[in-house]
Formats: structure tokens, C-alpha cells, sequence
């Protein structure tokens, strides 16, 4: 089965543009979140009553990728994910009353029947940035933003609790504030991580 690494982290953190950038620096199978090609997406964001209808959304649509990215033939690389969807985003969710307990419990109970049929991913890089970082990013980006700078601590939180299950062996942690979009210092390191993973 081929070998996946997600690359988690708040909004705003650099997850796509580091995806992109290990992208010029080898070859891998790719799957973004496509923030303007889901449904609910919008609508949610101009009515909370779509909160549920967007997060099964994002949870349907991640295991999708994730299964075609283990059948690819390059190795693969996916900017959020399945676990971040859900660890993530669908707690936020609650946090904000914009799901309810019996509709996150159901997104956890279809979350743990995908998470059944995939295996977990092979490599988590878990990028960090400053609170004035993430903002910037935030404010420059042409896509609508679900996430708030404000809640970028929360999910944060969110992420941590889920990563203190995952083998730390499986973790690389790398704070990028002070890198530029090329990320010459983490692209190094995520290869030479991979490269030794997959022996």
C-alpha cells in the first residue's frame, strides 16, 4: 500500500503552500481540501444550519482521497485530511454550537467506520506559527476562511490532544513563522523524514 503523509495544523499555518513546495522538490500524489468545490462550504458560511451537511461533507470527501492516494503509484502527500477534519474542525464545530452533541456524534461514529476501512497515515508533520503569522496568512488568502485567527489557539489545542494518541515516531513537528513560501528549511527535513519511513 502506498505510503501517506498529511500535513496538519490551524488555519492559516502553510499546509497548502508546503504542500506545494515539496511538490517542486520531488514527485508525489496530491489531494487539497478544495475549499471553492465543496457544497456546503459557502452556504455554511452564510447559514450555520449547514454546519452538519458541510462537515459529513469534508469527512466523506477526505476518506475518498485518502483511498485514492493509497492506490497511487508516486508517494502521497494531502494538506489537512480525514483526522484533521474531524480532531479538528468537526470539534470546533461543537465548540461553537454550530453542531449539536448528537450531530457530532455522528460525525464520530462515521469518522471511526472510515478511519476502520484506512489505515492511519504513514507521516504527520504538524506545523506551528505565530499567532501574527496565521492572521497575515488568514487576511491574504482569496478562499473563504471557516477557521478565525481567534480560533487558531482552539484548534491547536484540538490537534495536540489528537497527536498525544499517534506514535510519536509518526509525528514531525516544525514550527515555519519565520519561513518563507519556499520552506527551505522544513522541505529538507519532511523528504529526509519520508525517505527514511519508507526505507
Amino acid at each position: 500500500m502506498n505510503h501517506l503523509t498529511v500535513i496538519v495544523g490551524a488555519s492559516g499555518a502553510g499546509k497548502t503552500s508546503l504542500l506545494n513546495a515539496l511538490c517542486q522538490n520531488s514527485s508525489f500524489a496530491t489531494a487539497l481540501e478544495q475549499h471553492a468545490e465543496r457544497p456546503f462550504q459557502a452556504l455554511f458560511k452564510e447559514d450555520a444550519r449547514y454546519a452538519l451537511a458541510n462537515q459529513l461533507d469534508y469527512l466523506i470527501h477526505r476518506s475518498g482521497q485518502e483511498k485514492e492516494l493509497r492506490d497511487a503509484p508516486q508517494p502521497a502527500l494531502m494538506d489537512g485530511g480525514l483526522d484533521l477534519d474531524f480532531h479538528g474542525f468537526t470539534r470546533l464545530f461543537r465548540t461553537h454550537g454550530w453542531v449539536s452533541a448528537s450531530e457530532f456524534d455522528l460525525c464520530r461514529r462515521f469518522y471511526i467506520f472510515a478511519r476502520s476501512l484506512l489505515p492511519p497515515p504513514d507521516l504527520i508533520v504538524h506545523l506551528r506559527a505565530d499567532s501574527q503569522t496565521i492572521r497575515e496568512r488568514l487576511a491574504s488568502r482569496n478562499r473563504i476562511n471557516i477557521a478565525s485567527g481567534e480560533d487558531a489557539l482552539l484548534l491547536e489545542s484540538y490537534i495536540t490532544e489528537w497527536l498525544d494518541t499517534v506514535p510519536e515516531s509518526n509525528i514531525l513537528r516544525l514550527d515555519v513563522s519565520q519561513e518563507s513560501i519556499e520552506y527551505p528549511i522544513s522541505v529538507p527535513l519532511i523528504l529526509d523524514k519520508i525517505r527514511s519511513i519508507r526505507g
